[in-house]
C-alpha cells in the first residue's frame, strides 16, 4: 500500500495555522557523515540561542500555546525542538544517533521546528495525526507497550500503532530510525506566523543536503493531505 500522510479534520479546524511537509528518502545508509551540514546549522542555532532562550523565540512560543490548549503543561511536555534546544543550551551538544537522524536534529535546532524521522517500513498503511481513541499502541523505546489517552493529539497508522505521543513531544521507538533503515519519513510541522516560509526553507535546505550525502539515494516530497 502506498504511504500517505495526513491531518483528521479536527486536527485541521482546530489549528489552521498549522504548516507541514514530508519528505520520503529511499536508499540511504548508516555510513556517511553529516559533520559540516551540522556545523553550519549548529553555527545558526548558537546565533538565536546567543539572543534569546528557546521559551523566548517565537516557534516555540506557538508550540507552548497549542500544548496548553490541549491541556498539557507546556514546561512538563515540551515539543521535540524545544527539547533539544533546552539540551543544547544547557549541554552545548546533542547526541550522535543517525547520520539522517543527527542532520535532522541539528536542522530541528537551526530552525527552532519539530522534525520527526520514521522508519517508513515500520508504517502500517497512511499515517494520520488525529485523536486517540485510547486502544493504540505504542512503544516506547525500552520496548514497554502503552496506550494513549484519549483524544491525545497521537501519530497513527492503520494497524492502530501510535509512532508519537502528545503530538511533536514523544515518538515511538517502534518506527526509530536505526543502522539498517533503508527507508525513512521526515515530517516537518510549524505553528508559528512565518511557518510557511520557515519549513520551506527548512525542507530546501535538506532536499540539498541529503542526495550529496546519499547519492544513491531517491529524495521527494510527499504530498501533506
Amino acid at each position: 500500500m502506498t504511504l500517505q500522510f495526513q491531518y483528521a479534520p479536527e486536527i485541521r479546524s482546530r489549528f489552521p495555522q498549522l504548516r507541514s511537509r514530508t519528505i520520503l528518502v529511499d536508499g540511504m545508509d548508516a555510513s556517511t557523515d553529516p559533520s559540516a551540514e551540522i556545523a553550519h546549522l549548529k553555527a545558526i542555532a548558537n546565533k538565536r540561542l546567543a539572543i534569546a532562550n528557546e521559551g523566548e523565540l517565537p516557534e516555540i512560543k506557538a508550540w507552548r500555546r497549542a500544548f496548553a490548549e490541549m491541556g498539557l503543561k507546556p514546561t512538563q511536555y515540551r515539543c521535540a525542538s524545544e527539547a533539544l534546544l533546552r539540551r543544547y543550551r544547557k549541554e552545548g551538544t546533542f547526541p550522535t544517533l543517525h547520520p539522517l537522524i543527527d542532520l535532522c536534529n541539528a536542522a530541528s535546532l537551526a530552525f527552532a521546528i519539530p522534525v520527526a524521522v520514521f522508519d517508513r517500513s515500520k508504517i502500517v498503511g497512511k499515517m494520520t495525526v488525529r485523536l486517540a481513541h485510547g486502544n493504540e499502541t505504542y512503544e516506547t523505546f525500552s520496548g514497554d507497550i502503552e496506550h494513549p489517552e484519549p483524544g491525545e493529539v497521537i501519530f497513527a497508522d492503520e494497524d492502530a500503532r501510535a509512532h508519537a505521543r502528545r503530538w511533536t513531544n514523544r515518538q515511538s521507538g517502534w518506527s526509530a530510525v536505526r543502522a539498517n533503515t533503508a527507508q525513512a519519513m521526515i515530517v516537518t510541522e510549524a505553528l508559528h506566523e512565518t511557518g510557511h516560509d520557515d519549513i520551506a526553507a527548512l525542507v530546501s535546505l535538506l532536499l540539498v543536503a541529503m542526495p550529496t550525502l546519499w547519492p544513491a539515494a531517491k529524495v521527494a516530497e510527499m504530498e501533506v493531505l
